[in-house]
């Protein structure tokens, strides 16, 4: 069998950029690193596509050995249908250089159906093309297709006992979107064709197409010439606006001339800042923050774990369920206590109730609880009150205590250079307290500790699991205590 030349997933890399098809095919090598938190979305694609055959279950498995060996599946696929299967998963075919894989292909009694499996919550404009080089290769394959489909997570479905299959996926019919774009591509695979088979990278700057509809793993060859910090960072910048000035020759903060620029006050006082390493701050709006807190204090964080199949009752595809907290305790002294909360690693044991049991205990009656980013937790409390209605007086309580230790800077109260146009906590604590860092720890940001905690849950985690959760509660820990640092160094600007 020929080898093939395009795949699905290269043919929608050609056509978000055909560089990126050019380099994948000659220069692979040059491919930025898969982050624990796009690894880990790649893996809940993966395991969404193997739940869903519980959809049309006993079906014949074409998938190959291991991904080199995949044209064996081809020949797979034909033996399963040849032979009368009805149902075969991962069906594969090859026509006109391109092939294919199917997450599901069924035979009913008006004939052959197929279904491509998604782990989002809806079906874009991405996904329409990527069918439809699917339906392609099929039908060109000598198979008639009655109908094909996109099965994509619905996010509305709540678990209540053993997962109802059907319920958790809603299949949503795209023949005739399909339909509509199958006559565009003979033309887009010769094209694409010729392109891999030319002698040099094709000559297409950076641009949009960098990060739409996903982001390229490219980036760090083909934006080598951009400095760490440039106008790509300006904060809030529309992205139009920032390859507007990239076009125009402008890349630096240096080159940008400030009175003709349109940016907002604070993205000209993140510019100025950078130019004159300026430090701004606004003493009486902080003064006046500080006199309105109330001890003793509770600066408070938690941490969060999400599942497109959900694993507890009484949850939703993708929500965040409160797995940890970490509370440091200050009186007006300047007395500090920690407390903190893991949950245990088992999904017959769901997280939420001992972790707002203990929460209300740790909390108490009075006193400010300071948050950063107000949103997220009271986001959560408010879905705790509606799981435990009983609980609605106590957590109402923690609720009407929050205040938000983010606003003096996202406000640009205080701003500094080393801030690089962020309010994040990652950025603001390193600015005002470098001697603290998350860089020294194994668990660095929120993504990686849930996705970890998540496959703990699972019993999919292969680490050192005592290990593990002394990183989970460091990590969560350095974010309170960095709340307590930060506020520090807000009353030491008003002295």
């Amino acid at each position: 069998m020929e080898k093939p030349i395009l795949s699905k997933s290269t043919f929608i890399r050609g056509l978000q950029c055909e560089k990126s098809l050019y380099l994948y095919k000659h220069n692979y090598n040059l491919r930025d690193g898969i982050s624990s938190q796009l690894q880990a979305i790649f893996n809940q694609g993966t395991n969404v596509g193997i739940f869903s055959q519980q959809l049309f279950p006993n079906g014949a498995d074409a998938s190959p050995v291991d991904h080199f060996k995949i044209q064996e599946s081809v020949l797979k696929t034909k033996e399963f249908m040849d032979n009368g299967e009805s149902i075969i998963y991962e069906a594969t075919f090859q026509y006109n250089g391109v092939l294919v894989a199917l997450d599901l292909l069924v035979k009913d009694n008006e004939g052959w159906k197929a279904f491509e499996v998604k782990s989002s919550t809806s079906i874009s404009e991405t996904y329409i093309n990527d069918t439809a080089i699917q339906y392609y290769a099929i039908t060109n394959s000598g198979i008639e297709l009655k109908d094909i489909s996109i099965v994509y997570i619905n996010n509305q479905y709540l678990k209540n006992g053993d997962i109802e299959v059907k319920e958790l996926f809603t299949i949503e019919s795209v023949l005739e979107r399909v339909k509509a774009v199958v006559p565009s591509i003979p033309n887009q695979i010769e094209s694409f064709k010729k392109l891999i088979v030319q002698d040099s990278v094709p000559d297409i700057d950076i641009g949009i197409q960098c990060s739409t509809p996903y982001g390229c793993d490219f980036m760090g060859h083909c934006w080598k010439h951009i400095p760490e910090y440039s106008i790509f960072n300006i904060s809030n910048l529309y992205t139009t606006k920032k390859f507007e000035l990239y076009e125009n020759g402008i890349i630096s903060f240096e080159q940008l001339d400030l009175n003709n620029s349109k940016l907002n006050p604070n993205q000209l006082l993140q510019v100025t800042s950078e130019l004159n390493s300026t430090t701004y701050i606004d003493r009486n709006n902080i003064i006046e923050f500080i006199k309105d807190i109330e001890y003793p204090l509770y600066y408070l964080d938690f941490e969060t774990m999400t599942s497109a199949v959900p694993i507890f009752d009484n949850s939703r595809p993708y929500q965040q369920l409160v797995f940890q907290y970490s509370l440091h305790i200050q009186t007006e002294n300047g007395k500090l206590e920690h407390r903190e909360y893991l949950a245990e690693a088992n999904p017959n044991i769901d997280p939420r109730i001992n972790f707002i049991k203990q929460l209300i205990n740790d909390c108490g009656d009075t006193g400010d609880i300071l948050v950063y980013n107000i949103g997220f937790e009271r986001g959560k409390l408010n879905d705790l009150i509606s799981l435990f209605p009983i609980y609605t007086y106590e957590i109402s309580n923690i609720i009407g205590r929050l205040k938000d230790l983010m606003i003096p800077f996202q406000k640009k109260w205080y701003y500094t250079p080393e801030m690089k146009g962020s309010y994040s906590i990652k950025y603001v604590l390193p600015a005002l307290v470098p001697e603290l860092s998350y860089q020294d720890l194994e668990i660095k940001e929120g993504g990686t500790a849930s996705s970890i905690f998540a496959k703990m849950v699972l019993g999919e985690f292969q680490g050192d699991i005592d290990k593990t959760k002394m990183d989970l509660l460091e990590y969560c820990k350095l974010d309170t205590y960095a709340m307590v640092k930060i506020l520090e160094k807000l009353k030491e600007a008003t002295q």
